[in-house]
């Protein structure tokens, strides 16, 4: 059956929208789910429910929103399906939130941006999502009550109180997290790929092996996704070094034209010493942007050859 377009879309266009969304979708999800790497989950998922879904789009012109609610709606039941974590009961009295820019509305920005994604898990949920999408990507208080569909003055309530609390969580001390030493697995893996030993790695896959790569469709099975590793063989050279992010091991890319910070990272899943999973961040880098990423160990300038 073909699709319905809206008005000024097609699906050329439609892609490219999406496509120009996803981090500022990132940012949102992210910090709602407390995790980039779910944050990304739900981006995803949301970016396939959009384009299953076009039809329902009443106009190109209110894309964004639709899409934020997609998000939105998706990440609340992937929230749900968690442990039975009880939300704060909502107060009935509402304190006031400025609309107008200037420098105290600029302090409360920072004090939402400078939070690590993960201490946005403490907040109740209306208030995690009335302070991210006010303070961390600047809407409205009319584009923030349309898309969780409650009053202005309900936004206004969340706001104030999630301002609130953020202020005490980066006003007490933030827990040190140690250098946790790397697994021998991921150890071993970085070890085969800086010495570009791919046949080393590919004999690491299982035979059901997946690979995800954001943007790029997927693959499975040893074979196809042996294809990973010649396509790493034949670009521009990177470094990679065990890492922690959220208490576990990540792998930190680094390349060339900055050996000084990792550029993205991947996640690896292992089954019995062998690869089931590779989550490749190359194609979805905002996603790093926000990583509080822990190097286990050292990819300086001086590795490169």
């Amino acid at each position: 059956m073909k699709t319905a377009w809206p008005e000024g879309l097609d699906e050329r266009s439609f892609l490219v929208v999406l496509g120009d969304m996803r981090p500022e979708l990132h940012r949102y999800c992210a910090r709602l789910m407390g995790s980039v790497v779910d944050g990304e989950d739900v981006v995803q998922d949301a970016m396939d429910r959009a384009f299953a879904s076009v039809e329902s789009l009443q106009s190109a012109a209110a894309i964004r929103g639709w899409l934020y609610r997609i998000a939105h709606n998706r990440a609340l039941d992937l929230l749900r399906n968690r442990s039975n974590r009880k939300e704060d009961a909502l107060d009935a009295a509402y304190g006031l939130a400025a609309e107008a820019a200037g420098p105290i509305e600029d302090l409360l920005n920072d004090e939402a941006i400078r939070t690590a994604v993960t201490r946005f898990l403490e907040l109740p949920i209306p208030q995690r999502s009335c302070v991210v999408l006010k303070d961390v990507l600047g809407q409205s208080l009319a584009e923030i009550s349309l898309l969780l569909g409650i009053s202005t003055d309900a936004v206004k309530g969340h706001l104030w109180r999630g301002r609130e609390s953020l202020k005490r969580l980066n006003a007490s001390s933030p827990t040190r997290v140690a250098r946790i030493t790397p697994s021998n697995e991921t150890e071993r893996y970085v070890e085969l790929f800086n010495s570009g030993n791919w046949a080393g790695l590919r004999a690491l896959l299982a035979d059901d092996v997946k690979l995800n790569q954001a943007t790029h469709p997927a693959r499975s099975g040893a074979t196809d996704v042996g294809m990973f590793f010649s396509i790493y063989s034949q670009s521009p050279r990177v470094r990679l070094a065990p890492a922690q992010l959220d208490g576990r091991d990540v792998v930190a890319v680094f390349e060339s034209t900055d050996p000084s910070r990792s550029a993205y990272f991947m996640l690896l899943e292992w089954d019995r010493g062998r690869i089931a999973l590779i989550r490749d961040f190359r194609y979805a880098r905002y996603v790093a942007r926000d990583a509080d990423l822990v190097q286990s160990g050292d990819a300086s300038a001086s590795d490169w050859s």
